[in-house]
């Protein structure tokens, strides 16, 4: 499969000092700016949700309320006229951001990556094991418990091996072998927010240019993504089995691939929600066993290595100290459900009247601190960022206009100077904006020049 990650992942890198060209060449990876919704607000409607600031904020209040006020007018073109990021993906355009030029919009460039998952997964298995870490492998037959506590005191192999240990990662995927099957941890459900329940993955064949951005395509009863990589495309359909039929989502998935298919389509079925405790007595859970929130805005690396940064501050001595750990579950929990409510604000926001599902989505009832966050940008386009939630006031923005919900009116202070000083200040972001795109090079140019990949 190919994976699409958000901004944060360089972070991730950079941390492991991994050389970027390198980690690009040895994933067959291409560069991402942001993602392309078609069909989520209506039928032939798309719009990108790209990384990076709009704008430029020099005056009383937020860059978008200035233009808010223009476009309400009818005076402004559509907001991603003040995006390098947007505007470089329409173009086809990349580069890395200019730090030699902070004044410019070439030095707002923020990116991240498209990447073959299972090549990602093998490089960092060798840079850990060349740093000393010890692999062993096997099935585990047996789940090791301490009768005072319930701790987990080690893993019995069906060879008859026991591996002991005081702190455990559970990476077992949905079935949550240790924190579930052994430890009953128990799981929220948020199917009633997020009704889709299985996908089908494949990949294909390159049939263009690498676009520098993932896409997602919303179909009758759920969406398509398509990942562009150097060797070739990952595609997927995440769909609700209530709504569509297995063989009826493989087809509306091989009939929308740019190639050819190298690969028979692999079902994949999970239950939208996460654990009750991510971290339980002495076992952490990591990724999909500690729960599963569809990849529509590819959150989904991004939590394995939040987490992963999460137990560095809070790591354990041989005491397990409950406040550390309840601390630890609080912050996991939040994420989650902050993530969670940006996802469901895409299906939401809908308006699209050609099938049942699409009807259930806008018409369902959405969690508490969704409807305030709508409420808001509804009267006076006011968005706020809740503490370090993972999602800025500018992702949120996106999504909300891109989907079709118009506020009633500006931030009142955006009125404080004239409509022509506005307008032109527009104008120049809008012009310098475009100039500094044009002089971008193209997305598969740059790769070939930088951190092309051995042909496979």
């Amino acid at each position: 499969m190919g994976e699409a990650t958000i901004p944060m992942i360089r972070l991730y890198n950079q941390v492991l000092e991994l050389d970027e060209d390198t980690f690009i060449r040895e994933t067959q990876a291409t560069f991402k700016l942001g993602i392309e919704f078609v069909n989520w607000g209506q039928l032939g409607q798309r719009y990108i949700h790209g990384f990076g600031t709009f704008g430029q904020d020099v005056w009383t209040v937020d860059f978008h309320h200035y233009w808010l006020r223009m476009w309400l007018a009818g005076k402004a073109p559509d907001l991603e006229r003040y995006s390098i990021n947007r505007m470089a993906c329409r173009s086809g355009k990349f580069m890395r951001a200019a730090s030699d030029m902070p004044n410019s919009p070439l030095s707002q460039i923020v990116h991240a990556f498209h990447f073959d998952a299972g090549l990602y997964a093998k490089f960092l298995r060798r840079y850990a094991e060349a740093r000393g870490v010890k692999r062993i492998e096997g099935k585990i037959s047996q789940v090791l418990k301490r009768d005072s506590d319930g701790f987990i005191t080690g893993v019995q192999m069906e060879d008859g091996r026991t591996e002991l240990g005081e702190l455990f990662i559970d990476c077992s995927g949905f079935r949550g072998l240790l924190i579930e099957q052994a430890l009953n941890t128990g799981y929220e459900d948020w199917t009633h927010w997020l009704p889709c329940d299985r996908a089908m993955a494949v990949p294909c064949s390159h049939g263009g240019a690498f676009t520098p951005y993932t896409r997602s395509t919303a179909h009758r009863a759920g969406w398509q993504w398509r990942i562009p990589l150097q060797h070739r495309i990952g595609n997927g359909h995440v769909y609700c089995s209530q709504f569509v039929s297995d063989d009826e989502a493989v087809a509306t998935l091989l009939g929308n691939l740019d190639g050819t298919p190298t690969a028979e389509p692999r079902p994949l079925r999970f239950v939208t929600g996460k654990r009750r405790k991510i971290w339980n007595r002495n076992v952490i859970a990591v990724g999909l066993s500690s729960g599963f929130l569809e990849p529509l805005e590819s959150t989904s690396i991004h939590l394995i290595q939040s987490a992963i940064a999460k137990i560095v501050t809070f790591f354990p001595d041989e005491g397990f100290s409950q406040p550390d750990i309840d601390e630890f579950n609080a912050q996991m929990d939040f994420e989650f459900t902050r993530v969670r409510d940006f996802i469901i604000l895409h299906y939401k926001l809908n308006q699209r009247v050609d099938s049942p599902f699409w009807t259930a989505c806008r018409e369902m009832e959405v969690p508490e601190s969704l409807n305030k966050r709508i409420a808001l940008y509804k009267s006076h386009g006011r968005i706020f960022r809740e503490a370090n939630e993972l999602f800025s006031e500018i992702g949120w923005l996106q999504v909300m206009h891109g989907q079709g919900l118009t506020p009633a009116s500006h931030h009142p202070l955006a009125s404080l100077y004239s409509e022509e000083e506005v307008l032109d200040f527009l104008r120049n972001v809008e012009n310098t904006i475009s100039k500094c795109v044009d002089v971008m090079p193209r997305h598969e140019d740059y790769i070939a020049k930088h951190c092309a990949a051995p042909k496979m």
